[in-house]
């Protein structure tokens, strides 16, 4: 009898063991670095917010969360690169209305973003600015309209790549004003202000962020922003629908992960990003940058990816646009 009660009281220990020895993901994560893919180049207005929240993580959940930009291909290389890492919450993705932009536009992807990603957090709301170079001889909207129009061919804009806002505002630009424009694909907006400033481009509908940064700077003139009324944070800029009646392009940025992630993975992470938009420095920091903090649950978010997929696959058709 002995024998067997202690034979009990030993494998008990050792179930005990075993259950102390692998703690659930929820209390272990993160407990090594995430790498979070960027699909921009540095410097531009989604690095500029990811390495914001990013150094936020990081301090709050105690690992490095890394920015890693993966630039090329409107984002679908960062895309890609996140959706083939494991499922285990430590690659993460920046996403932004270019990955629900290339669901139609490109043809010949190697994934279906809606599939084959979950949705962890949404971050910030944000609307585009058109600038123009210092050198172009317009001042309004309506100025430019009639510029183009009086050069037909000669007038060319930038974009952080094809597929990206950046890129579908300016589509929906010409299509609604009948402006005929060039495109110029770059791998980022950071990259392309330079050609903008010296007026080798004449424009960009970029992110706030970064082209709000430019025209306070001096270096563009900003014309109108993409979205439907004035925007908050600059209600200076006029509404490029005030000269273009139904113009609208407003962007979001987020986090997704790959389809398999655990869910406590993305409870954990979800309820960082949500305490970090409660935070007034970060809060102050993100409206430096002209977004609006925008935090939802998984579900509500991946909800927006969805609507802003359909949203714009009827802008690509009516635009008549695609990348092979």
């Amino acid at each position: 009898m002995l024998r067997i009660l202690r034979s009990s009281v030993f494998g008990l220990a050792v179930l005990l063991g075993l259950f102390s020895a692998t703690p659930p993901a929820s209390a272990a994560y993160p407990d090594r670095p995430v790498h979070w893919m960027i699909g921009f180049a540095a410097g531009g207005p989604v690095d500029i917010v990811a390495r914001i929240l990013a150094q936020w993580l990081s301090d709050r959940l105690g690992q490095q969360f890394i920015v890693e930009n993966r630039t090329g291909s409107g984002g679908n290389i960062a895309a890609a690169a996140a959706i083939n890492a494991p499922a285990d919450g430590y690659t993460l993705l920046f996403v932004a209305p270019n990955n629900a932009i290339s669901t139609s536009l490109y043809k010949k992807l190697p994934f279906d973003f809606l599939r084959d990603t979950v949705p962890v957090a949404s971050i910030m709301q944000l609307t585009n600015m058109l600038v123009v170079s210092n050198a172009m001889p317009v001042k309004t909207v309506q100025e430019f309209i009639d510029y183009c129009k009086a050069n037909p061919g000669k007038v060319s804009f930038a974009s952080s790549g094809n597929g990206t806002s950046v890129h579908m505002s300016a589509e929906l630009f010409k299509v609604m004003t009948k402006c005929d424009m060039v495109h110029v694909p770059y791998r980022g907006s950071a990259i392309a202000f330079p050609d903008i400033i010296s007026n080798k481009v004449q424009l960009i509908f970029d992110n706030l962020p970064s082209a709000l940064e430019q025209a306070k700077g001096g270096n563009v003139r900003a014309l109108g922003v993409t979205s439907p009324q004035r925007w908050p944070i600059v209600p200076d800029v006029p509404a490029i629908a005030e000269t273009v009646p139904g113009f609208e392009s407003v962007g979001f940025y987020g986090i997704s992960a790959p389809k398999g992630t655990p869910p406590e993975v993305i409870e954990i992470l979800n309820k960082a990003v949500g305490e970090a938009l409660k935070d007034p420095k970060l809060v102050a920091r993100l409206a430096e940058t002209g977004g609006i903090p925008k935090p939802m649950t998984p579900a509500e978010f991946g909800k927006l990816v969805a609507d802003e997929t359909e949203k714009w696959r009827k802008v690509v058709e009516f635009a008549g646009v695609s990348v092979d």
